[in-house]
């Protein structure tokens, strides 16, 4: 990518745990260059962004509306909801969870608004970025893109309701992943085997999983019947998990987190 793929001047409200990956992510990539990049924290300049030379750093969010061409919103929810800007008519993006578009009209005033999910995988380049925004011109689109392919991948979605579904899902990140490996490592523990040794073994077989799924077309389905077709022994562990309900209780907490995101951050909460 070339330093003039997001033009103008870039502007990122939230340098928290995603803000500063995304923001990592698009100076890795190139997409932005520091030199047009500014940053607003209530707290000033902390984490690896600091130690960027060329970024301007502010306190003052309405500065950077009305300085930056594309406004990226990385604000914790109930900040984010509370957040006023007379952002005129600059793109608005924002990766703050489960903040409507309805929403973001009311916290930017701009009618070119996008909402996004993404995750701190971004700093590496292996986040999941997908992205709602109907009627977004083709020239908001292509730097909405440049900012989530800098991150990782990215798809655009037909329907705000699967931006929640995206949040719960990939979201977390390493989240539901961590909690499947954490048990596979308590069990081998359980064997005798050094927590150390059950660690380096668990997170190896994630790394290789997870790589070989990314690197191909097939489904995860089509993996899990290859198992059970094989009849081994990972037919029989995967046979005892489905009698044991573990599809139900995935279904389930993914939607406990799916309904999470519909209430996270309002004034109630």
């Amino acid at each position: 990518m070339t330093d003039d793929t997001v033009p103008g001047r870039l502007g990122l409200i939230g340098c928290g745990q995603l803000g500063g990956a995304i923001a990592g992510a698009l100076l890795r990539a190139g997409v932005v260059p520091p030199l047009r990049l500014t940053i607003c924290t209530r707290s000033g300049p902390a984490g690896p962004m600091a130690e960027v030379a060329g970024i301007v750093w502010t306190a003052d969010p309405q500065a950077v509306a009305q300085g930056c061409d594309t406004l990226l919103l990385a604000l914790p929810p109930m900040a984010g909801r509370a957040l006023r800007l007379a952002a005129g008519g600059r793109l608005v993006i924002s990766v703050m969870a489960g903040v409507t578009l309805a929403q973001l009209a009311t916290i930017s005033g701009s009618p070119r608004r996008v909402r996004a999910m993404s995750n701190p995988a971004a700093q590496s380049g292996m986040a999941y970025s997908p992205f709602y925004a109907p009627g977004l011109s083709d020239a908001d689109r292509a730097v909405t893109r440049a900012v989530f392919d800098a991150c990782g991948l990215t798809d655009e979605v037909p329907e705000e309701s699967q931006m929640d579904v995206f949040t719960a899902v990939t979201g977390p990140v390493p989240g539901f992943v961590a909690y499947v490996a954490q048990c596979m490592q308590e069990y081998a523990q359980s064997q005798g085997v050094a927590p150390d040794t059950a660690r380096r073994a668990v997170a190896q077989l994630f790394r290789a999983a997870g790589t070989l799924m990314a690197d191909s077309e097939r489904p995860p389905a089509a993996f899990v019947q290859e198992m059970l077709d094989y009849a081994g022994t990972t037919a029989a562990g995967l046979a005892a998990m489905q009698a044991a309900g573990l599809p139900a209780a995935v279904a389930q907490g993914l939607e406990a987190a799916r309904q999470r995101c519909l209430t996270i951050g309002a004034p109630e909460d």
